[in-house]
């Protein structure tokens, strides 16, 4: 089949045609450092292209928006947080492979919508404390890695967790993203054979169709970077706690 004959044969209407361009741009605009929103792209393409199939087509959207966020923030890219989380992440993506099939997607969404939302509580608790206090404790590390990794496979519902984790180091704004964007571009390079092989729901079709999503993505970034270099640390710290918390409760209520 021809190119167009390939986009064709996803059957897309007009409407849901302005849905996964503006789905792309959200991503785009979310890798360049907006985080908490990619919750809003989750909930567009699994109305298009329902809940598992869309986990097939946003991850090599998410593959391209992490090497376009690693190139732009690689010299603030903070490694050995990524060497504490990428054991444990590793483990939570084969955990989610195995359960990916069985698990109520309703009962899951909902307990992580609790524990994000229980999480951001303690954050704030510890916000409000004043301290500059960072936790040490491995079990924090590899629980944070663990949730990250299950969920990330499940249905790419990682980034409050690690958000958490990342407000927790009290990395600052550059940092913070650099070292997301690391993250997630290796672990999200380690999902793609079990969307490949075992889910089957990363196809010839569905890459065609990211390709031509791209320039949106594009575009995306490049906007959002303009606008995090006009938010301060302190501002920063607060805009990632708040769509945190929305995205939590749109997921409860999903």
């Amino acid at each position: 089949m021809s190119y167009l004959e390939i986009l064709q044969s996803h059957g897309l209407t007009q409407l849901q045609w302005v849905a996964i361009i503006l789905a792309a741009f959200i991503l785009g605009f979310s890798k360049s450092g907006i985080k908490g929103i990619g919750i809003v792209i989750i909930l567009i393409l699994a109305f298009v292209f329902g809940e598992k199939a869309s986990t097939g087509i946003l991850l090599p959207m998410l593959i391209s928006a992490d090497i376009v966020a690693v190139s732009y923030y690689n010299r603030h890219t903070q490694w050995r947080f990524i060497k504490k989380l990428i054991p444990s992440m590793i483990i939570g993506v084969l955990v989610g492979v195995w359960v990916g099939d069985i698990i109520s997607e309703t009962v899951f969404k909902r307990v992580m919508a609790i524990i994000i939302i229980a999480s951001l509580g303690i954050m704030l608790f510890f916000e409000k404390q004043n301290t500059n206090s960072i936790p040490k404790n491995k079990a924090f590390s590899n629980s944070a890695g663990f949730l990250a990794g299950f969920t990330t496979m499940i249905g790419n519902l990682a980034g409050p967790i690690s958000n958490i984790y990342f407000l927790a180091m009290r990395l600052p704004k550059n940092e913070f993203i650099g070292t997301g964007a690391w993250l997630f571009f290796i672990i999200n390079v380690f999902k793609l054979p079990f969307h490949f092989f075992v889910w089957k729901t990363v196809t010839k079709e569905s890459l065609v169709l990211n390709l031509t999503l791209i320039p949106a993505i594009l575009i995306g970034f490049f906007l959002g970077a303009k606008l995090v270099k006009k938010i301060s640390n302190v501002n920063y710290r607060k805009f990632i706690i708040i769509v945190t918390a929305i995205g939590g409760i749109l997921m409860l209520f999903r």
